[in-house]
């Protein structure tokens, strides 16, 4: 059975690498991903004194309502902003009361992603914070557990919660790729269960 997940995120950098890496779990369970990103609402000024290198996702296409309404399932993804999801992410998943008036997300499963520069910086916390938008939907939220070794094993990111990054590292390592494949994976085999 083909199911549609959306990997939506917000951010640049190797957060974008861990959303590609979900998407790859994702396909290789069979998944027919749409690979979308969050407009930025950094104010213009701040893009370009801190330097934000938003050319590294001008060939990801902004998500749109349509595309929340085509998933079957979903991981979405942020790094974290004081323990919290981005402002960004933020601002786009308030536009879609839309969809909560319909109950076009009700019962669909989701995962959630994120990273933060230190190991305490927020990893889990941020993904709480993207889980309460899924409580309010009526959606099955699909943690990781302890699904793998890898998520016992790892000394940067990755946890029950999610795929996660130790972004003071500029690189994914191997236990980070391994757990967001995982995170691909699991999303669609939920997604595949409930749709059937």
């Amino acid at each position: 059975m083909s199911v549609n997940i959306l990997v939506l995120f917000y951010g640049y950098g190797t957060i974008v690498d861990l959303a590609k890496e979900v998407t790859k779990g994702s396909e290789e369970e069979g998944g027919q991903v749409r690979l979308r990103r969050v407009r930025e609402t950094i104010y213009p000024e701040l893009i370009e004194k801190y330097s934000i290198p938003l050319d590294s996702v001008k060939d990801i296409q902004e998500v749109s309502l349509d595309d929340m309404e085509w998933a079957d399932g979903f991981v979405i993804g942020s790094p974290t902003r004081y323990g919290n999801m981005a402002g960004g992410l933020k601002t786009f998943l308030d536009t879609t009361a839309p969809l909560w008036k319909k109950g076009s997300l009700y019962g669909k499963p989701v995962g959630f992603f994120t990273e933060a520069s230190t190991v305490h910086g927020g990893h889990e916390t941020t993904i709480l914070t993207m889980a309460t938008y899924a409580f309010h939907f009526g959606m099955v939220i699909v943690p990781l557990g302890y699904g793998i070794p890898e998520i016992s094993t790892s000394v940067t990111g990755g946890s029950p919660y999610g795929a996660s990054h130790l972004s003071s590292s500029k690189e994914l390592d191997n236990n980070e790729r391994i757990i967001a494949r995982f995170l691909g994976k699991r999303v669609t085999q939920v997604a595949k269960k409930l749709k059937s």
